[in-house]
């Protein structure tokens, strides 16, 4: 079943890795669906910090390859064993890849219907970035009432949804920033206690406020720079979720580490914490439930067109100090 398609689309590609240069807005044709693919009419898609890890080469695709990672659309057409989806459908969908294009092909595993109180763009807004924090919660470290938790990055995309989610959940959340703006907005998103990172260390700070007990969980998207310094602020028998690496992969290092303080390290992927079909329903309802509530409150910090030199602007924003929640490409 399908509306009427054309044969080719706009796409955000790269033929190789490199700096955002290699960034290319072409023609590409649309993709086919297969017997359980959807493809969808892609309206808004999200800006995602993994499109710097494919762009770099620090996770290798095969050429060429179509950016974007989250998208908000209508299905267009269908493949012969979706049978619960049907032209016309809204839609979100986290496929992977191709979602910086107007079409765009991904699993029916990875798409969610939308209730009324969710259109396109708010699924391109929150979808991939709760779920990865509502996983991160629920998962990695189910937070319980009472725990003291640190979310790096907390004015971030995740960070945000971190801290409202894990606020909800009754957990006291110490927060990392890096300037006082970002600071006042995790706060204002449910940071209890925020620590500058440019200027104090956060580890020695974050004992000093748990009276140096540390914390139960530490949820980190950074990487690199914070790894060392998380293990130093674990409490003992905490876990460290690490789930990103935006300033850059984390070191290799000997599982004695861990023996220290019987620490926990985990490196959950959303693809594997939302891998099936009943997973993507029950959670993507469960994100949508708290959204209707009023306790997840997306912040959209920026919306570009689909070009590569907004797309090169998008990346430039979001790497920087100022940037705060969510930035959007409006594709359709």
């Amino acid at each position: 079943m399908s509306a009427s398609i054309p044969k080719q689309m706009k796409a955000l590609r790269i033929h190789e890795a490199g700096g955002p240069e290699v960034i290319k807005s072409e023609e590409a044709p649309v993709p086919t669906p297969g017997r359980g693919d959807v493809l969808i009419k892609t309206s808004w898609a999200g800006v995602n910090f993994i499109d710097n890890y494919f762009v770099s080469g620090l996770y290798p695709v095969k050429f060429p390859f179509t950016l974007g990672s989250e998208i908000g659309g209508q299905v267009v057409a269908v493949g012969e064993e979706v049978q619960d989806l049907k032209v016309g459908d809204e839609v979100g969908a986290y496929p992977g890849n191709g979602g910086y294009a107007e079409y765009c092909c991904t699993p029916r595993a990875r798409v969610a219907k939308l209730p009324g109180h969710v259109d396109a763009k708010m699924a391109a807004t929150v979808h991939l970035q709760a779920l990865t924090a509502w996983g991160l919660l629920r998962e990695s470290y189910p937070v319980q009432k009472g725990d003291t938790v640190l979310v790096h990055a907390a004015a971030g995309g995740v960070g945000i949804y971190l801290c409202q989610m894990a606020k909800n959940l009754g957990a006291r959340v110490i927060g990392t920033t890096s300037t006082e703006e970002k600071a006042a907005f995790a706060k204002k998103n449910g940071a209890d206690e925020v620590i500058l990172y440019t200027k104090e260390d956060f580890a020695e700070r974050t004992l000093a406020l748990t009276d140096g007990k540390g914390v139960q969980a530490i949820y980190d998207g950074v990487g690199k720079t914070t790894w060392e310094g998380d293990f130093k602020c674990i409490a003992r028998k905490g876990t460290i979720a690490s789930f990103g690496n935006a300033s850059g992969a984390v070191p290799e290092f000997s599982l004695m580490k861990t023996a220290q303080k019987n620490v926990k390290v985990t490196r959950p992927t959303l693809v594997n914490t939302v891998g099936t079909q009943e997973e993507m329903e029950r959670y993507s309802a469960e994100v949508f439930g708290l959204l209707e509530k009023g306790i997840l409150r997306p912040y959209v910090d920026g919306e570009y067109e689909l070009s590569a030199d907004s797309l090169r602007k998008a990346h430039e924003h979001a790497k920087g100090r100022g940037s705060r929640g969510k930035l959007l490409l409006k594709v359709a």
